[in-house]
């Protein structure tokens, strides 16, 4: 499946590093250059902005999707292509899910990694087949993968599913791997149990 659109999880901070911005902004620029769309929670602040104001700097289209709660404290960005109001934090899952052909995990807290694993979670029960992996900007997420690997070693995770979660430290690398990504066509329960 050709990708048009990636959806990019991210947090709505900055975090502690200037790597973390200078990611956000190099796969903004990215996604703008090579004419895909952005789809993302819709904030102006943090990670989000700076991501969403670099594929706009690039010429790309960016979608947001916000719950009204969150556009009632304004933190919305109001210089998007489209802001999509839904009224709550599964419609704005669902609807991102929808609007996207891929997904990318840049560092973020515990949203971000919330709608990771559900995507994740969607692959391995074969919900959906699209590209999902995490943007390992400086390292941020060596441990998660060392815990995924852990999970495979203990047999809580099929091998088969671990390999779905690409990752990559750069973010050109990783939108590579995203684009060229063929899914498994095996489902949780199809792979044989040992």
């Amino acid at each position: 499946m050709a990708v048009s659109s990636v959806c990019v999880f991210c947090g709505s901070s900055l975090g502690n590093r200037e790597e973390y911005r200078d990611s956000a902004i190099q796969l903004g620029h990215l996604i703008g250059q090579r004419g895909m769309q952005l789809v993302y929670g819709g904030a102006r602040v943090g990670l989000m902005g700076t991501v969403a104001d670099a594929c706009m700097e690039a010429g790309g289209t960016t979608i947001g999707v916000m719950p009204q709660s969150l556009v009632d404290k304004e933190i919305a960005h109001t210089g998007l292509s489209d802001l999509k109001i839904v009224h709550s934090m599964h419609e704005r899952k669902a609807l991102m899910s929808e609007l996207s052909d891929a997904f990318i995990a840049m560092p973020g807290g515990f949203g971000t990694l919330e709608e990771l694993f559900e995507v994740a979670t969607w692959a391995q029960l074969g919900l959906q087949s699209k590209a999902y992996g995490l943007l390992n900007t400086a390292g941020y997420y060596d441990h998660l993968l060392a815990l995924a690997d852990h999970a495979v070693e203990t047999a809580f995770l099929r091998p088969q599913h671990r390999e779905m979660l690409l990752s990559h430290a750069e973010p050109e690398g990783l939108l590579d791997l995203v684009c060229s990504y063929q899914p498994s066509l095996l489902g949780k329960w199809d792979f044989p149990v040992k």
